[in-house]
């Protein structure tokens, strides 16, 4: 697993390269449980986070702005990129 960027209660993993786009894993710092999933929806022409179906997960609203945060940051690179 490529660690893209941590913050305080998040890790966001890199999990899978295509060729324009990449997948992270969403894992809480305390649990290593896998909360979800930020990657590429075309629909919308964004990256989105994708929450696990699995299991019923919590989120508080430091955990929203983080990954909030981390997919502004996603979007705005990759408009970079395409520009």
């Amino acid at each position: 697993m490529n660690f893209w960027e941590m913050d305080e209660w998040l890790d966001f993993v890199e999990v899978e390269r295509k060729s324009k786009t990449r997948v992270y894993a969403v894992m809480s710092k305390n649990s290593r449980d896998i909360l979800g999933q930020v990657k590429w929806y075309p629909a919308w022409r964004h990256y989105c986070f994708f929450p696990t179906l699995a299991t019923e997960t919590v989120h508080s609203d430091r955990c929203l702005m983080s990954i909030s945060r981390f997919i502004t940051k996603l979007n705005e690179d990759h408009k970079k990129k395409t520009a």
